[in-house]
């Protein structure tokens, strides 16, 4: 095998693509569930967003968190990161382009954990920020600033996305700046697992994301949307973005999984500490030696993993599956959320109901779906019915799936009560999204800084 400079063992073929991501697979008890989610850091006199420094910006809150045993991560001499404390392995602080701040959560064996692991955080949030002014936001899409008005995070990564971005798409600048998600990791037994469990969270994401859609506001005023943050995932990169139609092929696995990353434009190479534009070339070019500018040069299996991550359809596969549709929101749907899909995917029964409610769906109907969610949520029309009915089923699968998970916590309760708040939802047909224009057509009058407290943290 050969190396780089460094030692590092290098690719040289698409079949140890393959068979790294097949090292994914774990039996049922190494399943775990790690959530991540954003949100919009602001100063609350001014209700302006969180520059990256002064001693009211996100490097400050970030050294704050220093106290709690967080470990700085550095780019250069920017504070860029913050790796887990010994009490909490696996988990992260990053951020995103906009200043986004996110929790990356360690892999938890339950969802008390998890509600137990955001709790904390906040918790630490508030303890740090709270004499400086600072609070954070939970929505969607960034209610008010303009692109202008957000910063800019000093990563290098970002710099070469933002260049390439405007080439391919006309929304990829908002996608990076002013959108925040919520999202859970999953994993799988098996190639023929994952596969089973791609296409039923594939077909369900929309669905999904009308239940979350929780970002109907741009630059102060109602967009048309309910979730925006979804509508600008179609007008972003479509060589990177969608719901995955060869997944649904027969011949799907990870060796069709990695054809498709392979010709997905890559963004930047990584190599001795600094990012390298290579904007619009091909990891199959890299993988024959023959990327501009590394020619002669193999890649790493850390390059093929910071590949990964630059391609953002609606589930994306690593050593575990990411669920990306969702909107991020209040406290509870940071709970809800990796509820919704452990209790669909890490049951055997609610695995095949859910498979059997989706098995039908054409191409074209699951694209119809992701393309109409983002305007009319749960309205949206399926056949002789609409996505409020697609919900009420997903939602009681996932809760029988969680009730028969029968992981309990210390006063005996089940996981499905984190389900609870979903279910005024999809009764009612009203999204947070319909709940928020509500109220700033009616009690606001128009004011969008309501929203500031409304869905603060």
């Amino acid at each position: 095998m050969n190396t780089t400079n460094a030692n590092e063992p290098v690719i040289e073929n698409r079949d140890e693509l393959a068979a790294w991501m097949e090292k994914g697979c774990k039996p049922p008890a190494g399943w775990r569930i790690g959530t991540e989610h954003e949100k919009f850091g602001f100063l609350t006199d001014t209700l302006e967003p969180l520059p990256y420094g002064g001693e009211r910006g996100v490097r400050a809150v970030m050294e704050g968190l220093l106290d709690f045993g967080w470990k700085p991560v550095f780019e250069g001499e920017n504070l860029i990161a913050l790796g887990a404390p010994q009490c909490c392995p696996g988990s992260s602080i990053t951020l995103e382009p906009g200043g986004q701040f996110e929790l990356s959560g360690a892999p938890l064996e339950n969802l008390h954990q998890t509600c137990e692991e955001v709790h904390a955080h906040f918790g630490q949030l508030q303890d740090d920020c709270e004499k400086l002014g600072i609070a954070f936001l939970g929505l969607g899409f960034s209610p008010k600033w303009t692109r202008e008005e957000t910063p800019v995070m000093p990563k290098g990564r970002y710099q070469i996305m933002k260049a390439y971005m405007p080439k391919v798409g006309n929304l990829g600048l908002d996608m990076m700046f002013r959108s925040a998600t919520v999202q859970v990791n999953l994993d799988f037994a098996s190639e023929s697992d994952m596969v089973k469990k791609l296409r039923v969270s594939l077909a369900l994401q929309p669905v999904a994301t009308a239940i979350f859609a929780n970002s109907p506001f741009t630059d102060g005023k109602p967009n048309g949307y309910l979730s925006y943050r979804s509508q600008i995932w179609q007008d972003t990169d479509k060589d990177r973005t969608g719901m995955l139609p060869f997944a649904f092929e027969a011949g799907m696995g990870f060796e069709r999984y990695v054809d498709y990353a392979l010709e997905v434009p890559m963004y930047f190479v990584y190599r001795d500490g600094q990012y390298h534009d290579v904007s619009g070339h091909s990891f199959k070019d890299f993988l024959a030696g023959k990327l501009p500018g590394f020619e002669g040069a193999l890649p790493t299996y850390q390059n093929w993993e910071d590949h990964l991550t630059t391609l953002f359809p609606e589930v994306r596969l690593k050593r575990y599956m990411e669920m990306r549709g969702a909107d991020g929101g209040p406290w509870r749907s940071i709970c809800a959320l990796p509820a919704f899909w452990t209790g669909l995917l890490y049951d055997p029964a609610a695995l095949n109901d859910a498979y059997e409610m989706i098995r039908s769906w054409s191409a074209e109907e699951r694209e119809n779906l992701r393309r109409n969610v983002p305007r009319t949520a749960l309205k949206t029309p399926f056949r002789q019915t609409n996505v409020q009915e697609l919900a009420r089923q997903a939602l009681e699968i996932s809760r029988c799936g969680l009730k028969a998970r029968q992981r309990l916590d210390q006063k005996g309760a089940d996981e499905t009560h984190f389900l609870n708040g979903l279910d005024d939802i999809v009764e009612t047909g009203q999204t947070p999204a319909d709940i928020l224009l509500a109220k700033y057509h009616g009690e606001w009058k128009g004011d969008i800084d309501r929203v500031f407290e409304d869905r603060a943290y």
